[in-house]
Formats: structure tokens, sequence, C-alpha cells
């Protein structure tokens, strides 16, 4: 597979058990990056077992058969690098940075971990106050206590809704046996993509997965996944002793398989996605009304999130939400301008190669196309997507964003 510029290039190979090994030869490069993906996530658990995944993410690092935690810390800083691991919706990825003469070591690691983790009750036991300790900081965040109750209101009764992390009461009594029987039934080969960007040799790279992969269970990447129910347009006021009024405002939109996500980008980018965005300059800058206003574009492989967010006191807050939909009627009246599109076009493609120079980025790249759409996309051909929006592209993927049921979620104080 050809990479995107003539000094790296990108390979993958499909081991017989199902697993893909991906890589990116870039010369030059001081450290090297690995990483393996799983494709499951929290919307993959049943939900009796609501939070598993993160609960397994962080317990892989706290030992082995024949490493405990310590030592591995101990490995990654002798030699100066990091290790660390990330739960989403849909997958989990565990990585690592290390000097690019130091691969082997990452990849001994990772297969380590993976394949062969202890899961020890004690560490459980452990564990489960730091989930719990987590839990609890994310509730003393009143902005992201406004986004969960966001993402439960446009996906309701759907797994899509559910906090990654888990629900504190599943939490306090999933056991080791549980943990188990998750890592056994999910962490398969079909599921798992390994990746790696630095100075490195694909077939040296496919040689080391295959001797400390040895151990990873054959099976295939199947989940069981249904698409979530059309929200129904509501508003939720959360009361909390806070200094501002967090509010968000939720409303389903296209998944990231839908030709209209790039367009979406687009006229997220002008609404709210950057500091010449609507939203920043008509409420930030013209009259000082808060310090945070953005919107973002959640896409999941079967539906979709737009969501809008805003902090301010509470004196504010009305007119702050006034001026809101005040750009929502423009944004669905006049669309957006050429000069918009061109600006936004320039910076997404502008922050997507930019985004891409070191190992880390590139190997993130890497595993998260090839387990998200099963190949990998040139750059040029990501930057092409873009480039080829129009004005009517953005009009249509508006007309049916902003026409849909919106979720509105305020916490903060009443008075």
């Amino acid at each position: 597979m050809a990479a995107d510029s003539s000094t790296s290039t990108i390979q993958v190979t499909t081991l017989p058990n199902g697993l893909r090994v991906a890589t990116e030869r870039v010369p030059g490069a001081l450290s090297v990056a690995t990483g393996v993906w799983v494709g499951v996530g929290a919307r993959d658990e049943p939900a009796e077992l609501s939070g598993v995944s993160h609960f397994l993410e962080h317990l892989l690092f706290k030992g082995t058969q024949d490493r405990s935690a310590q030592d591995i810390a101990r490995s990654i800083d002798r030699v100066g690098g990091d290790m660390n691991a990330f739960t989403t919706k849909e997958s989990t990825a565990y990585y690592c940075r290390l000097p690019a003469d130091r691969m082997s070591l990452g990849l001994e690691i990772l297969g380590d971990v993976l394949c062969n983790p202890a899961l020890r009750p004690e560490d459980i036991d452990n564990e489960r106050q730091v989930i719990l300790e987590e839990l609890a900081m994310d509730d003393d965040s009143p902005d992201d206590v406004a986004h969960r109750l966001l993402a439960e209101a446009v996906f309701p009764d759907h797994p899509l809704g559910w906090e990654t992390a888990g629900r504190r009461e599943i939490v306090e009594i999933i056991t080791a046996a549980d943990v188990r029987t998750f890592h056994d039934a999910r962490y398969v080969a079909g599921a798992m993509v390994v990746a790696t960007a630095g100075p490195v040799d694909h077939d040296d790279v496919v040689a080391q997965v295959v001797d400390r992969f040895a151990d990873v269970r054959t099976g295939p990447f199947v989940v069981e996944r249904w698409r979530p129910t059309p929200a129904t347009a509501g508003q939720i006021w959360e009361e909390d002793d806070t200094e501002q009024v967090h509010l968000t405002i939720g409303m389903q939109s296209p998944d990231r398989h839908d030709p209209m996500l790039p367009a979406l980008d687009i006229v997220n980018h002008v609404f709210g996605g950057g500091m010449s965005s609507r939203l920043f300059e008509e409420i930030r800058e013209k009259r000082g009304l808060v310090y945070s206003v953005y919107s973002g574009a959640g896409a999941y492989s079967d539906a979709g999130i737009f969501t809008i967010y805003a902090g301010a006191q509470p004196q504010n807050a009305g007119e702050v939400r006034r001026l809101i939909d005040v750009e929502i009627d423009r944004l669905r009246s006049e669309g957006i301008t050429d000069d918009e599109l061109d600006i936004a076009r320039g910076y997404l493609c502008g922050a997507y190669v930019m985004g891409l120079e070191d190992t880390g980025s590139r190997m993130s790249r890497l595993g998260g196309q090839l387990m998200v759409y099963g190949e990998i996309r040139a750059v040029e051909q990501q930057i092409e997507r873009w480039r080829a929006v129009t004005l009517d592209d953005c009009k249509a993927v508006i007309d049916l964003v902003f026409s849909g049921p919106r979720v509105e979620v305020a916490v903060g104080p009443t008075g």
C-alpha cells in the first residue's frame, strides 16, 4: 500500500489467525510508536457489566503472569519511553512510544499484557477504588456531567449513551471472573490490530508480532450492535452549586461512513469549531459573555452526535442560550459563505497534516483507520474529501442535522 510521501511506506499484513499488522516506515525518526487496537468498547458491553472495557484497560497494566506492574513501569522508564491506554465507545487501545532502537521492548510488553494478563483479584479490588475516584472526579466536573446527561438523552436507552467508565453501582460489584470472561471472549486475534510507526522494517515487525502475540486467542471479530432510535426533543436541568451554568445542546448526526460527514466537518468548524467560528466570534469576542463556547461532531459506526457547549455565569446564561439559537437559525436560513468554506477547508487540511508530524500520531492513524474502516486511507484521500465539499453539500447536511429533534441540558444554579 502506498504511503503519503516518497520517504515513508505503509504496509499491512493479516496473519492466518486474523490478527492484522500495520506499519509505516518513517526514515530518520528517532522514536517508534506501537499500539494495539481492540475492536470492543463501551457500547459492546452487556448492561450488567457496563464499564468492564474501561476496567479491563486499567487492569492490563497491573501485571502479567511473569511481570508485575512495577516491572512494566520500570522497563518503560528505564529507556525514557511512555505507555498508556484509552477506552472509547467502540474500541480500546494500548500503546507505547520508545526510542527507535527499543521497538522490541514495546512489542514484548504489549504482547504480554494483552495475551497473558494476571487479572489478580487483589489487583481488581485496588483498581476498583481508582476507577471510583475517577468517576467521582468526573462528577465534580459540571461540564462533564452536562455532556454525560446529553449523551444519555440523545441516545435514549442505548449503549452509546452510557458512560464509558461505567456506573458506580456496577463498578463496585464487577468481579475478577467477570473481567476474565470478557477478556477471553473479546480480546481475540480477529478483533486486534497491531500498528507501528517509525524507522522500522515491516517484515521484522510481523515476525516479532507472530512471536510476541503467540498466545492470543484465535477468533473472529464479531460484535452485536444496533442502531439507536431517534432522539426526542427535551430539556433537562441539573441543579448544581457552581459558578457557571453549563449549557449543552445535542442532536443526532451522520455516522462515520456517511458521505455527508466531510461536509459536517466543514459546517462544524464554521459554526463552533475554532477561533474564527460564528459562536466564538459572536458570543465571546463581540460580547464577552463566555470563556468557552464550541461545537463538535462525534461519529460512530451507525450513528453520530452533534453537540454545542457554552459555560456562562447565571445572569448571562439566558442571553447566551438566545444567541446560540440566533446562530442556529442563521445557519439554517443562510448556510455558510464561500470565504467560510475556504477557511474551514484550509484549517481541516492543514491541521490534519500537521497532526502527523510524530510517530505516535502516525501509529494512531494506522490503527484507528484499519480498525474502523478496514483499510488505511492515504492522507491525500482524506484531504480531497474535504476539498471536494461544496456549499450545496453544506446546506444539505445543515438541513439534515439541525432540522432534527434537539436535546438541551443545563447544569448549574437555578437562581
